[in-house]
């Protein structure tokens, strides 16, 4: 199932105060329909499906969840190119599955609001809110997505392991965009990572607007030629790939790029994280390039001591904490400048741990290299 296409979630789709919004798990590949009318890239019309149509309500109580499948349904079974489209109005939706594959290009075209349930269990055992699966060449496009998230931090912070976390998944996928979205949680809202790439391949994120109470975006194993570019990110906890390791048995991440990006007030600017255990795991050819930090705590980590509890754990700028048994190697160093806010007398500090690798150009804090 896969192709060349792409997947796109555009025109600043914006998720109000919520913990979970999209898990998209098993999805392959997907296309962007440039025109979210109702009219494909050749302007031939297609197959438009209105979820009013079938029965969904605009209220904002009535669950509609029933009502959306019949339209996905009628939709993903159309010779030709379909459109689901969602009319101004507020549409409560519990955990819904759109299973592919479908007949011909799809495309979800949101003008209104969609509503999680305000009571968490109402979405029963199933780990998500709204999954697309097994899909190729489909479009996800405008409106708003509030997820009532404070039902779901509540779960989290009694630590109960079925609690949904993580606003957008990308999970076995292949060829995907990610353009102009913005995911909005409080600084405070637990385990709310914005983004979470794992075991995809060429994906892109771009002009998204990341304000949570977790990573801006994680990035898990089997990640290979990741693209993050002009992202706004903070509050949060930044943008980390990891944490890794944790498993004897795991595949690696490779070809990661963050680039002409900016953090404000995050916790963390960019990091790698893994466990300080035995692991096939690795992580090669990372490029940050271009990054403006502003109110940072940590703005660079490189840590193979990964120190979930916090405790302990070192507070420089730049940090190395490698293992003596696999050093960091090839590391570069060029071009960074890192000072204190609030204290000129402060003087920002590096640290290196079992790291080799090469300094060059204007460095503050000085290299440890």
């Amino acid at each position: 199932m896969e192709t060349n296409q792409k997947y796109e979630l555009v025109n600043n789709v914006v998720v109000l105060y919520s913990q979970l919004l999209f898990m998209m798990m098993m999805i392959s590949s997907f296309q962007y329909l440039s025109d979210a009318a109702g009219y494909n890239s050749n302007n031939n019309i297609n197959f438009k499906v209105n979820v009013i149509s079938y029965g969904a309500k605009a209220d904002g109580k009535t669950d509609s969840t029933k009502a959306f499948l019949r339209a996905w349904g009628a939709a993903c079974g159309s010779a030709t190119a379909a459109t689901v489209y969602v009319p101004r109005g507020r549409f409560l939706i519990k955990a819904a599955m759109f299973r592919g594959p479908c007949r011909n290009r799809m495309t979800v075209q949101i003008d209104g609001t969609l509503v999680a349930p305000s009571n968490h269990w109402d979405l029963g055992n199933s780990g998500y809110w709204i999954l697309f699966i097994k899909l190729n060449r489909l479009a996800v496009n405008g409106g708003t997505i509030d997820a009532n998230g404070s039902a779901f931090w509540a779960c989290r912070r009694s630590r109960k392991n079925n609690c949904p976390q993580t606003h957008l998944v990308i999970n076995s996928c292949n060829n995907v965009l990610v353009r102009n979205v913005k995911l909005i949680a409080p600084d405070q809202s637990p385990n709310t990572d914005g983004i979470h790439v794992q075991g995809s391949n060429a994906v892109t994120i771009t002009g998204a607007t990341l304000r949570t109470g977790d990573d801006c975006v994680s990035i898990g194993p089997a990640t290979n030629n990741l693209l993050i570019t002009n992202i706004k990110c903070g509050p949060g906890h930044g943008v980390s790939i990891g944490s890794l390791g944790k498993e004897e048995n795991e595949k690696g991440v490779e070809n990661v790029t963050v680039t002409n990006s900016e953090f404000t007030g995050s916790d963390n600017g960019v990091r790698i994280k893994s466990w300080a255990r035995p692991s096939n795991g690795f992580v090669r050819n990372i490029l940050f390039q271009n990054l403006l930090m502003n109110n940072v705590r940590n703005p660079i980590i490189i840590d193979q001591n990964y120190c979930p509890t916090n405790r302990g754990c070192p507070r420089q700028a730049v940090t190395f904490d490698c293992s003596a048994s696999n050093p960091c190697r090839k590391i570069k160093l060029q071009d960074i400048k890192l000072t204190y806010i609030k204290n000129n007398k402060a003087t920002a500090t590096s640290s290196c741990k079992n790291v080799a690798g090469t300094s060059s150009g204007i460095l503050i804090p000085s290299s440890c290299l």
